[in-house]
């Protein structure tokens, strides 16, 4: 049935190392809780407050499992976009259990990197069956001081650019 939508966004940082794991149809899996936290002041006290959630996230998808298990670990700041899911199954004593995590699918799904890997380098964005990395370049050069506070609208160097429209 269309019309429904199953997509969950967060920015938490990871409270733990990701865990691998492969399936048994051979497919790598990786999966890590992420916290995320909501603060507010009370009324009654005037105190600050906070609630901290935990959620779990599982990536099904090979190329972003290998980005979140070499570049995330305890503490790392990411953005998760995924869909929720429910599953029941039985622990070791043999209790039945119900889970809700969050799921990057094979195919769904997005994970960017929020914080530096080092002093500089910064995250990658990673969705969609591929990783692109948004290396941080060299620092552009300084821009002379204008004045006025309004953008320069100059013609580029090397003359008229009417010549040049094919229309």
């Amino acid at each position: 049935m269309a019309g429904y939508v199953n997509k969950v966004i967060l920015i938490g940082r990871l409270g733990r190392d990701p865990e691998a794991r492969t399936t048994q149809a051979g497919m790598k899996t990786v999966s890590f809780s992420i916290a995320t936290s909501e603060t507010w002041n009370d009324k009654a006290s005037g105190e600050r407050k906070e609630k901290t959630q935990w959620h779990r996230i599982v990536i099904f998808n090979d190329r972003v499992a290998d980005v979140a298990e070499r570049y995330l670990k305890k503490g790392s700041m990411v953005y998760i976009e995924g869909q929720i899911e429910s599953r029941k199954f039985t622990d070791k004593d043999g209790q039945e259990r119900e889970i809700t995590e969050i799921v990057i699918g094979r195919f769904k799904g997005e994970m960017t990197l929020l914080d530096s890997r080092g002093s500089s380098e910064s995250g990658g964005e990673v969705g969609g069956g591929g990783y692109a990395p948004r290396e941080r370049t060299a620092a552009p050069a300084k821009a002379p001081a204008r004045t006025g506070g309004a953008p320069s609208w100059d013609s580029p160097k090397g003359g008229d650019l009417d010549d040049d429209i094919p229309f």
